[in-house]
């Protein structure tokens, strides 16, 4: 297969959305950015298309898929809406937040993975938004890369895994968050995050009354046999190599990481960054270092790949606030381990 690709902003944008809105029309598969990652988009409604998705990626078949539509109403159309999520759309939507709720016969159990629900995401990128548009049908998508590798953050990273196994990638730059949306299951005046994103637990309490933590999001280990929630079951966004995420602060983290011999590479602030004697330093300022890392972090993955790093270490960060969905993303990319210097 020959996979076209099409850059926003180098022609007629208008006629790149019409050409690949036919594509997933007719059951193709096209890559298209999102404010968070960019997804490997398939028509929601073709439940003989969809197994194409999961093919492309080496996806197992029991993870579901999200349904991305144009507006928060269109959930209409795929899945049994109520209040709160209404409230939940016009605080958050559209946004970097996914809903799951009851599904309608309209979505094949083979974007459900055999569930009876279904994730909803309104994707407030304009080129995600006129995609959804021109194809006429909702979107069922998963990111646009390898399975377990990194999240496709710029068209370069989708062309890398893809190029030969979809119809088609739409390149509109480097994306915004980095990491993908918030996944809550709601129940009532209540939710569970299933997978932490940009849409923190203190913002959907503004609208919520309780909101919990599902024990998968900081213990893989605690994943069920049926993932309800793309990214809770399997190792997911890893670098080729090895990734340690150490449980060290200050001088002791320096210290470890300058105990590594070989092609040894590390996420730090600018600040410190001479202060390591490894070959590879991947910086981000000291600042807003979380949202920036966030940002960074899988483009970061992938450049150490690029850089022959065989080991990548990076600071265990926090686990609540916007350093959850950091958190999440690291201990699922190392494995579940975390490396304590002393006991190594």
């Amino acid at each position: 297969m020959k996979t076209k690709y099409y850059k926003l902003g180098s022609g007629d944008d208008r006629e790149i959305f019409r050409e690949c809105g036919k594509i997933i029309r007719r059951g193709g598969l096209v890559a298209f950015p999102t404010e968070t990652v960019y997804g490997l988009g398939v028509n929601a409604y073709s439940g003989e298309s969809v197994p194409k998705v999961f093919e492309a990626k080496g996806r197992p078949s029991d993870n579901p898929l999200i349904v991305h539509v144009a507006y928060p109403d269109d959930a209409e159309a795929v899945a049994y809406t109520n209040e709160k999520y209404y409230e939940l759309a016009e605080r958050f939507m559209p946004g970097p937040l996914t809903v799951i709720l009851p599904k309608k016969d309209t979505v094949p159990y083979e974007v459900t993975a055999g569930l009876d629900s279904v994730g909803i995401r309104c994707p407030s990128h304009k080129a995600a938004h006129e995609l959804i548009l021109d194809a006429g049908v909702p979107i069922a998508a998963p990111s646009a890369n390898v399975s377990g590798r990194p999240s496709p953050t710029t068209g370069e990273h989708v062309m890398r895994d893809m190029n030969g196994k979809i119809d088609a990638v739409i390149d509109g730059g480097e994306c915004y968050f980095g990491v993908e949306s918030t996944v809550i299951a709601l129940h009532g005046n209540s939710a569970e995050i299933l997978r932490p994103g940009a849409v923190t637990r203190e913002d959907l309490l503004e609208v919520l009354d309780n909101v919990t933590v599902n024990p998968a999001v900081k213990d893989p280990s605690a994943s069920g046999a049926r993932p309800a929630s793309p990214g809770m079951k399997y190792k997911h966004y890893a670098p080729r190599a090895e990734f340690r995420l150490v449980d060290a602060e200050g001088d002791a983290f320096i210290e470890y990481v300058n105990s590594l011999d070989g092609d040894v590479g590390v996420i730090c602030l600018d600040g410190e960054a001479e202060k390591f004697s490894c070959p590879f330093k991947y910086h981000v300022k000291d600042g807003d270092s979380v949202r920036e890392l966030c940002h960074k972090l899988f483009g970061t993955f992938r450049e150490a790949d690029d850089d022959g790093v065989k080991t990548l270490c990076a600071r265990l960060p926090g686990d609540g606030g916007e350093e959850l969905a950091l958190y999440n993303r690291m201990i699922r990319a190392a494995g579940g381990r975390i490396t304590v210097p002393d006991k190594r």
